[in-house]
């Protein structure tokens, strides 16, 4: 579909979708008074309206006339209500299924026995049946269904955009490794992950969240990558927030897929790798050690561990892989214990486990759980394990462990709903 033929079925789509949810408040409205319903009709249309003209002006202003945060608000308050609307009209739908069978039965209806056919019509005996009046017709109860169902994600995600986006939980995670050089029992990992700075709107929270990394007083800090979501100026307000992040046996960090800036034009190659080079200076800036398929030997006490760092190594649809593990392993093959910063998931499965399995930690990052999802106890669900396999969490193969971190910040959806934003704190111990 292209760009003009999308501009005027989106609108389209709107108007169906409003058109269909309006039968379900005006059922619903039918007992109310005049006024009540004249104001209700005014709000309900009045808000298409203006989200038909909120949604024109955006195509038509210049990026840049607003800022990016305030370009993110304005599509969520298109998209939520639109999004919520959805679980109304799939509802509703059942209804109409309902009457489309109801009426297919009229079509066959035969008269019963005893019933007179006068002047060419069908006369039943007069019947009287005393319905209770506190009784809600089914039809009634699927409208009330239909707009409760709709209130739920409208909601649920208004609140993870106020809540969810900064509520930062730490979860602590044990790691026995049967290698383990004495030296490292009992050393701390702090990892965080996908920050995309670009996104943030509440400094404040961001710099609470830096806070609770410190209480922690990890050993060692990793970053797995995605520290802006394209520009590397998207970062600058927020490096002397990051460059707080300090830990005594360093911070050591990569580049995620949204770091080559590969999802906005360039005005040219050079461009394009140029802002490679800002974020990497940014890390640089910040005081963490940028791994681009490389290695340092870890030492603690006299014993020595390997750390692996590589660029972005995706293999699902149309990922990035801009990485060379080969390169980044040369040289750490004698070291009991291997850990590897790769920023993808799907890299452990495709290269890791099956040609390097002297790994024994891969500390991955960006699904961010979907930003979205259920977890209580043992039940976890999210739309991302539809699409990745190790979505979040701990994961283990053999002696092999992934963890995937679900990030630190968010985009496009400026909240999380489910699946918070994290801080891992690892502790090495030996099995």
């Amino acid at each position: 579909m292209n760009r003009t033929a999308f501009f005027f079925a989106l609108p389209a789509f709107m108007l169906l979708i409003d058109w269909y949810v309006w039968q379900a408040v005006r059922t619903l409205m039918r007992s109310t008074s005049e006024t009540t319903q004249r104001s209700i009709t005014f709000i309900y249309w009045g808000f298409t309206v203006f989200a038909l003209l909120l949604y024109v002006a955006m195509q038509y202003l210049p990026p840049d006339s607003i800022g990016k945060n305030t370009r993110t608000f304005l599509w969520a308050t298109i998209a939520i209500p639109y999004f919520s609307k959805i679980f109304a009209v799939l509802i509703i739908f059942i209804d109409d299924i309902g009457r489309f069978f109801k009426w297919l039965v009229s079509l066959f209806y035969k008269p019963e026995v005893g019933e007179a056919v006068v002047n060419n019509s069908r006369e039943a005996t007069p019947t009287t049946t005393t319905v209770p009046s506190d009784t809600i017709s089914r039809s009634d109860f699927l409208m009330k269904t239909a707009l409760i169902t709709s209130a739920i994600p409208l909601v649920g995600f208004t609140w993870g955009i106020v809540s969810g986006a900064h509520d930062y939980r730490i979860r602590r995670i044990k790691l026995p490794l049967k290698n383990l050089p004495s030296g490292f029992d009992g050393m701390t990992i702090a990892q965080i992950s996908d920050i995309h700075s670009g996104s943030f709107f509440n400094r404040t929270a961001v710099k609470g969240g830096v806070e609770m990394l410190l209480g922690q007083k990890p050993d060692m800090v990793f970053f797995t990558g995605d520290l802006v979501n394209s520009h590397a100026e998207e970062v600058n307000e927020f490096i002397t927030i990051f460059d707080k992040v300090k830990a005594p046996l360093g911070v050591y960090s990569t580049l995620g897929n949204h770091d080559y800036g590969k999802y906005v034009q360039w005005s040219s190659p050079q461009a394009e790798r140029q802002n490679v080079l800002n974020v990497i200076a940014a890390h640089k800036q910040m005081g963490w050690n940028i791994m681009l398929d490389e290695n340092k030997i870890l030492e603690q006490n006299g014993d020595k561990i390997a750390l692996i760092g590589v660029q972005n190594l995706g293999f699902g649809p149309a990922a990035l892989r801009a990485g060379n593990l080969a390169k980044a392993y040369e040289g750490t093959q004698d070291y009991p214990v291997k850990l590897l910063l790769s920023h993808d998931p799907t890299h452990w499965d495709a290269q890791v486990r099956p040609q390097y399995s002297d790994i024994d930690v891969t500390f991955s990052g960006h699904t961010h759980g979907a930003q979205f999802g259920v977890e209580i106890g043992d039940v976890r669900w999210s739309p991302a394990q539809y699409f990745y396999k190790q979505w979040a969490g701990l994961y283990q193969e053999g002696d092999q462990r992934l963890y995937v971190n679900r990030g630190y910040g968010y985009i496009g959806y400026p909240g999380r709903v489910g699946i918070l934003p994290e801080i891992t704190i690892f502790e090495l111990t030996k099995a």
